[in-house]
């Protein structure tokens, strides 16, 4: 059967299944489990994209700390790949790191660094953990710099050797990452599954994530998962999840969240277009010229649509939050300008700071 489903029901499912509607989750855990990944980013113009991510879901109640005892000290989170994620993906993660890589260039690469493969697993083992500067270099084969990197190869290697499964990022000092192996680090006596029943399980994930997706895209990659929906004024062929379909009448309500522009509510820019009709371009990378919104705008999303964006920075050196714009799509009714300021005032009471701009 093919579930008929408004584009605001639509909107709904999307908006519960990030965790932004009212009713928010408890704690750090609680969110990832539920978004399967925390992006990392550290651009900071407010916060780091781990810290707002979070704090977008969880509210006032967030502290950075919470996030780093559920890595390090719990060991109920873990990092890869540019993300905090939820130590249950693991068992669903193990068959493709078996199989990592795929790319000839990338095994070359391996199979002409095999003694700089085992010197590095050698130097952990018998030093762990280390950062990547404590670890010294003995690549016989170089990569070529990339533009993100230098020419020191022992962070190209550790990377590969995360993807691999064989190391762990066990904690940060700072932004530094600190490494060991990943024997020391991910739990004990993990279920073993084949590649297919992980990849249909890592499929549903997604979708209990996104709560509605595109069947085929390359953006949300849910496949089979879930179950067939259509969109009033969509011709896409979507995937539901069906916990997400029995949760519709339960109403919270709506408020307004924040958005960093790597959250994971935003990275499926084609769905934003089709459900949200939201065309979100992140102005980072464009010259100042050319910004409307500003370097790192944060989108604003009110109940179950986009608003406007928030052009806001930290000065640290003089602990204030600057509003330089909020950006409205369409004039704010009384009431919405209410429940923005009321959001930003929360912000810049979380980061301990007075807030400036907002007239």
């Amino acid at each position: 059967m093919t579930h008929r489903l408004s584009r605001d029901e639509a909107r709904r499912i999307a908006v519960r299944a990030q965790l932004l509607d009212a009713d928010r989750p408890g704690d750090v855990v609680e969110v990832a489990e539920q978004l399967g990944y925390v992006k990392i980013d550290p651009t900071a113009t407010i916060a780091p994209c781990e810290h707002t991510v979070l704090w977008s879901r969880i509210g006032w109640s967030y502290e950075p700390g919470q996030l780093q005892k559920a890595v390090e000290g719990d060991r109920l989170l873990f990092e890869f790949e540019g993300a905090f994620r939820p130590a249950s993906l693991l068992p669903l993660l193990a068959p493709g790191m078996r199989e990592w890589p795929r790319r000839e260039s990338s095994r070359e690469w391996l199979e002409a660094n095999a003694r700089f493969k085992a010197d590095v697993l050698a130097r952990l083992r018998a030093e762990g953990p280390l950062l990547a500067s404590e670890i010294p270099d003995t690549a016989q084969v170089d990569r070529a710099p990339d533009g993100w990197s230098g020419r020191n190869q022992v962070p190209h290697m550790l990377d590969f050797l995360s993807r691999q499964g064989l190391v762990a990022i066990v904690g940060r000092e700072g932004r530094h990452r600190r490494w060991d192996l990943a024997e020391r680090v991910y739990p004990a006596h993990l279920p073993e599954l084949g590649a297919d029943d992980a990849a249909r399980m890592l499929a549903e994930r997604r979708l209990q994530a996104l709560g509605i997706a595109k069947r085929k895209s390359p953006w949300s990659q849910v496949g089979e998962a879930g179950e067939p929906a259509r969109v009033e004024g969509s011709s896409w062929a979507f995937r539901v999840d069906p916990e997400a379909l029995s949760a519709l009448d339960r109403d919270e309500g709506g408020r307004v969240a924040f958005l960093n522009p790597y959250d994971s509510m935003l990275f499926d820019r084609p769905r934003l277009a089709e459900v949200f009709e939201f065309e979100y371009v992140l102005e980072q990378f464009k010259p100042a010229p050319q910004r409307v919104y500003g370097y790192f705008a944060h989108p604003i999303l009110l109940g179950d649509r986009f608003v406007g964006m928030l052009d806001a920075a930290v000065d640290r050196e003089r602990q204030e939050l600057r509003v330089n714009a909020v950006h409205e799509f369409l004039p704010f009714e009384p009431e919405e300008t209410e429940m923005v300021r009321a959001e930003i005032s929360e912000l810049g009471e979380w980061l301990g700071m007075r807030v400036v701009g907002l007239a």
